[in-house]
């Protein structure tokens, strides 16, 4: 799968959520919501991520950034 820039993705090797941010040789490049540090995953092991999972993420980060864990 090679999902489209912008995509929300699961990695299924983390389980972490990611938007698409490229792709660079055979990796997709993924940023969890809200910003910060890119990672490589396999696009074998990216897929879809459902709504309930992206809204499960946006709730994490902003529970995060309430507790001033995040800028």
């Amino acid at each position: 799968m090679r999902p489209p820039v912008g995509a929300y993705v699961v990695d299924t090797c983390t389980g972490r959520v990611g938007i698409v941010m490229g792709h660079e040789g055979p990796y997709v490049q993924l940023r969890p919501h809200g910003g910060g540090k890119e990672w490589d995953a396999e696009p074998r092991a990216v897929r879809r991520a459902t709504l309930a999972e992206r809204l499960s993420a946006a709730t994490a980060y902003e529970n995060a950034r309430s507790r001033g864990e995040v800028p």
